[in-house]
């Protein structure tokens, strides 16, 4: 019987050292010939010199269990990032997964009161400006970074961005310290040697090395996924280390891998810096990410639909829904029409729609190019804010580095059950509810499976007919700390689901 291969996507999850011991053997491999002739090898031993004292070992507590010397132990937070990660690569692929380590254990949630984890991070600024993962450090109680020469300090949290998975952290020091500078992702090119270097399973500064394998890579993570992938060796504790070119400039952030074991198998995934540049930036000076809001729910052109539109081809976003009192509604757009561009910039598809209006500062006008009834027309928005996505920053004194707790959040928002959105879902008047507008993806709404279009009839024991009083009641839910249960309407069928919240 043949075993079906196990695969798994998974964020680089933090851990405690291997407890278990390693038989480590030497490998020799001969070089490779062309016609007699021995093909060179790339020296990587000054740019190693070069950048490595700028790279940092980020050691992080956080309330959660630590690892009981038999096996390595995940936190809750990393549990859930595991299985959001498990469950999208399940859906694409349709095959079970398990998460799995290098040596074959299983790791489980963890127990105790305190958890040791590691991951790395890379020094911007000569006074202690430092950039790593957003889930290395997102709900660390306390943060000690440690320099190449061993030297330990205490960090503090200015600011992280979750949809991004990107924080950054400030050390204080008396001295100027060594730093790398961001370099252009946009010039990446397939096949270029790059060199990453991290704190792999906790052992310290590694350097490892191999090409750019592809770019604009997709691994279903989040709206704003764009990687480099990698054959340089990335394993767990990598997270939030540099990948450098041949320069010495980053050119990206490890932060993924794919794998059948937990381990590098050469396929591992950096965010590239022309996306982490201008967060970092933001999370510097003021310890969040503002983006711009349209307030549409989006989807995809298909074929069927482009032909039924009379459109030339399958780009662009077509709106089903308009939410109210949003930059879109007052702009005019309308459901049923398709955002073909914004500013003379071409839409491809939902998720360039959905990164080009995340990138508009909030009160800035925009040129949206709308194909509707057949012809193109053009139509001026005046792009709002989201919802603060400050996940943490330093306190206003400056002196508390530890997280805050950031508000709970279902992950949805909601919209009338207006005629519009009645027609657009086939909805006949007996249905009462809100419509679900947007669903946040690796939201508590994600995870149980709501969608864009469903309509919420029921919070708790109280129907509701009305955005802002479906509001109220799952404010009023979020007090108990308890599930809430939800009335969902979906295509002829109800069923009900229940939510717990969590930091948004």
């Amino acid at each position: 019987m043949t075993k079906t291969k196990s695969r798994i996507l998974t964020a680089l999850a933090l851990t405690t050292a291997l407890t278990a011991p390693a038989l480590i053997a030497p490998m020799f491999t001969a070089p490779a010939a062309i016609a007699g002739q021995t093909m060179p090898v790339q020296d990587f031993s000054d740019l190693a010199a070069k950048v490595t004292p700028a790279v940092v070992n980020v050691a992080v507590t956080m309330k959660a269990g630590a690892d009981d010397g038999d096996e390595t132990r995940m936190s809750d937070s990393q549990q859930k990032q595991m299985e959001e990660f498990m469950k999208r690569f399940s859906e694409r692929f349709g095959q079970p997964m398990q998460p799995g380590r290098p040596d074959g254990k299983q790791a489980r949630p963890q127990s105790k009161e305190k958890a040791q984890a590691v991951g790395t991070g890379f020094i911007v600024d000569a006074k202690g400006v430092i950039v790593t993962n957003f889930h290395v450090v997102g709900k660390a109680d306390s943060i000690t970074i440690t320099m190449a020469d061993g030297t330990k300090l205490p960090a503090k949290m200015l600011g992280g961005d979750e949809k991004t998975d990107l924080a950054v952290l400030k050390v204080e020091s008396d001295k100027p310290l060594p730093f790398v500078s961001f370099g252009d992702a946009t010039k990446v090119r397939v096949g270029q040697p790059v060199m990453a270097v991290g704190n792999p399973f906790g052992l310290g500064g590694t350097v490892t090395t191999g090409i750019v394998s592809a770019r604009g890579r997709d691994i279903h993570s989040g709206p704003f996924d764009d990687y480099i992938q990698t054959d340089a060796a990335i394993n767990r504790g990598n997270s939030g280390g540099p990948l450098f070119d041949m320069d010495g400039n980053v050119i990206g952030i490890n932060t993924a891998i794919y794998s059948p074991t937990g381990g590098s198998i050469g396929l591992g995934f950096a965010i590239p810096s022309s996306l982490a540049q201008p967060v970092v930036a933001e999370l510097k000076d003021s310890g969040r990410v503002e983006r711009g809001l349209l307030g549409v729910q989006i989807q995809p052109v298909s074929k069927e639909i482009a032909e039924s539109l009379s459109l030339k081809s399958e780009k662009g976003a077509l709106v089903a829904v308009v939410q109210p009192d949003s930059a879109a509604l007052a702009a005019g757009v309308q459901s049923g029409d398709v955002i073909m561009s914004v500013d003379g910039k071409k839409v491809d598809g939902i998720k360039e729609l959905t990164r080009t209006i995340s990138a508009v500062k909030p009160g800035t006008s925009v040129k949206l190019g709308v194909w509707r009834d057949g012809k193109e027309m053009s139509l001026t928005a005046k792009v709002g804010g989201q919802k603060d996505d400050a996940i943490v920053k330093a306190s206003a004194d400056g002196k508390d580095g530890a997280a805050k707790p950031a508000p709970l959040s279902y992950g949805v928002s909601l919209a009338p059950l207006s005629p519009e959105a009645r027609k657009e879902l086939g909805l006949g008047g007996d249905v009462k509810g809100v419509v679900v507008a947007t669903v946040e993806p690796g939201s508590p709404a994600d995870d149980q499976g709501l969608k864009a279009g469903d309509v919420l009839q029921q919070v708790g024991k109280d129907a509701v007919d009305s955005p802002k009083m479906a509001a109220e009641k799952l404010k009023e839910a979020k007090t108990t700390g308890k599930p809430v249960l939800m009335k969902v309407f979906r295509e002829g069928m109800t069923r009900f689901v229940a939510i717990s919240p969590r930091a948004a």
